[in-house]
């Protein structure tokens, strides 16, 4: 590939449960298409694609009749997946993402590597009881279902963390913006990287 060639990617997964078609252009401008069944994710996948300037189309059919648990954890997986292919070998890719995103009475920070080795760490004040707030129709708790599905696919160790909050909606909406800036500042191609970003030789 040369370092001019657009990193992209086709993944569909089918299950008992959902059917995810996802195609990704990591070199993209911030477009997408997204229609999982679930508007306020839809709208939280949009604005992730636009501040990560990801090119994205996700198209699902899940069993949301039951509940939103396996539209968005399958979402996550495919998504993450799709990742993983379109940046390939990861050759003079810079690795490593970072951002503090303020969202109004919110500040979240996202730190994250990809390093191959999938981990989440999420943290959130006490007094911030997912379980028990909802965005919408959106239950709260869901941002960490896809949070970690996402990390495991995408081989990322992902930091998670929100510094203060009273607003649920902004929460997750930040989250999401971090996460995508993170991602944005971790997968471009610097001509200064020569070859795999790790003394190891290998991610």
């Amino acid at each position: 590939m040369s370092a001019k060639a657009k990193r992209s990617a086709q993944v569909r997964r089918i299950t008992g449960e959902t059917d995810v078609a996802i195609k990704l252009v990591v070199d993209g401008g911030g477009r997408s298409a997204i229609t999982t069944g679930i508007p306020f994710f839809d709208h939280m996948l949009t604005l992730f694609a636009k501040h990560a300037l990801f090119d994205l189309d996700v198209k699902v059919k899940g069993d949301i009749q039951v509940d939103f648990h396996h539209t968005v954890e399958d979402t996550g997986i495919t998504l993450g997946q799709a990742l993983t292919k379109a940046i390939g070998d990861k050759k003079g890719m810079v690795r490593y993402g970072n951002f503090h995103l303020p969202m109004d009475e919110t500040l979240v920070r996202v730190a994250l590597d990809f390093s191959g080795r999938p981990l989440l760490v999420w943290r959130a004040p006490k007094t911030t009881n997912l379980d028990r707030l909802r965005a919408g129709d959106f239950p709260a708790q869901l941002t960490v279902e896809f949070l970690r599905a996402f990390a495991q696919e995408a081989g990322l160790t992902l930091h998670v963390e929100v510094l203060y909050s009273s607003e649920t909606h902004h929460l997750i909406e930040a989250v999401f913006k971090g996460l995508a800036r993170a991602i944005e500042q971790a997968v471009r191609r610097d001509p200064r990287v020569t070859g795999i970003p790790s003394t190891k030789g290998m991610l």
